[in-house]
């Protein structure tokens, strides 16, 4: 964009990450106007000084920098699909930026009929949580034409740690493909090293003296280093719903059956990830299928 003026920025989605990012924004001295569907939501964005919105369309006539912060793909979905989609109430020019950990198939149909419009298309990927977004130290993973990475930078400037603004490729969706394999490798390791673990004190091992093992051998990993303390104590709570865990697996695992590219790991992480969905519920915790596994771990053998 041309004009030196601040761009006006829409938030879509003032939830768990969405509220901490519009507060940043602000503080960064942006006009930000916002919508959820979620009532309370739309209070607390409008108690931090946030210009409150109807309706999802108003907010994008009203934005040269549409941000969505939604929950998953579905969400995505409803918002952009369809006649009633948000894209075409988007200003000739405009920015869609989203932030969501999506479907990069769907990311494709959507920046395309984005372009129709006149509209561009960048996505950027989230890493860490709320109060990572509080205090401006999330990393990004960027994707998009280079006029629409320009200034998708100017917004991911105040939320990201220093040099925590990473572009990945050219292509809107490539941000999201990045997420998804990192994802899909990262829950890979929860259970790789859940089983590890248990077998590990099933020969006679010490769980400390393992663990302390484990991360100085070739095995280690940035995993490890963050989560083998919680997986030993037995703490499985995080800042991510679970039933989005499984959601990004499932979305992975349809790219991959769509692509013929063999998955048979990857398959069976999905499944163990699905049965501890099914078993505990959708509670707040990335690592929930390690509390499966112990679980069957503990119980007696099958006659």
């Amino acid at each position: 964009m041309d004009d030196p003026t601040p761009p006006r920025v829409g938030v879509l989605g003032v939830g768990r990450m969405g509220l901490p990012i519009c507060r940043r924004l602000l503080a960064s001295g942006f006009a930000v106007s916002v919508h959820d569907v979620d009532t309370e939501a739309r209070a607390g964005a409008a108690a931090i000084g946030a210009a409150v919105v109807s309706d999802a369309e108003s907010l994008a006539a009203r934005s040269d920098i549409l941000v969505s912060v939604l929950p998953g793909v579905a969400e995505i979905r409803a918002a952009f699909v369809g006649d009633a989609g948000l894209l075409r109430h988007l200003p000739e020019g405009a920015l869609w930026l989203d932030l969501t950990s999506g479907d990069p198939v769907l990311t494709n149909e959507l920046s395309a009929i984005a372009a129709e419009y006149g509209v561009r298309t960048a996505t950027a990927t989230m890493g860490g949580g709320p109060a990572n977004a509080e205090d401006g130290t999330l990393v990004f993973h960027l994707a998009g034409a280079d006029d629409a990475v320009a200034d998708a930078r100017v917004l991911l400037g105040p939320l990201a740690s220093p040099g925590g603004v990473r572009l990945v490729g050219p292509v809107p969706s490539d941000a999201q493909t990045v997420k998804l394999l990192a994802n899909l490798l990262w829950f890979g390791q929860v259970v790789a090293v859940s089983e590890a673990l248990m077998l590990g004190e099933r020969l006679g091992m010490a769980p400390d003296a393992l663990g302390d093992a484990l991360v100085g051998s070739a095995g280690g990993s940035r995993f490890l280093d963050l989560h083998l303390a919680p997986l030993l104590a037995g703490d499985y709570s995080a800042d991510f719903g679970f039933d989005r865990v499984v959601e990004e697996l499932q979305t992975v695992s349809r790219i991959a059956d769509s692509t013929s590219t063999p998955f048979e790991l990857s398959r069976l992480v999905t499944r163990l990830h699905e049965q501890a969905l099914e078993h505990f519920g959708p509670r707040d915790s990335e690592t929930l299928v390690a509390a499966l596994l112990r679980e069957r771990a503990a119980a007696p053998p099958a006659r």
